[in-house]
């Protein structure tokens, strides 16, 4: 099982959320949809040749975003991020993968 975390604009949190449900993101037992979500402030500056969703080249922009976690199969990792790449509107999203270990207690 892997954990899947990225960041998004309020604009786009839902669509991109249903998005990566819909690839198989976010299910645990009996459950799906299950994400994890906190509302914090991202920066970045587009350097020349970008096409930024929002900012302007060469200017430091903050805006709010959410950053959502969540639990993903093995077998289910890359079409969520593929999912998660085709609805997310900025063209390089942030996001971070990590593999889980299954603890035996």
């Amino acid at each position: 099982m892997y954990k899947l975390c990225f960041y998004v604009p309020e604009s786009h949190l839902e669509s991109v959320k249903t998005a990566v449900f819909a690839a198989g993101g976010g299910r645990i037992g009996n459950y799906d949809s299950c994400c994890w979500q906190v509302l914090g402030q991202g920066q970045y500056q587009p350097l020349s040749g970008s096409q930024p969703f929002i900012g302007t080249q060469g200017q430091v922009h903050r805006l709010a975003e959410w950053k959502v976690e969540m639990v993903v199969g093995d077998e289910l990792i890359h079409e969520s991020v593929k999912a998660l790449k085709r609805a997310h509107p900025y063209e390089t999203p942030a996001f971070e993968v990590w593999r889980l270990s299954d603890l035996q207690f």
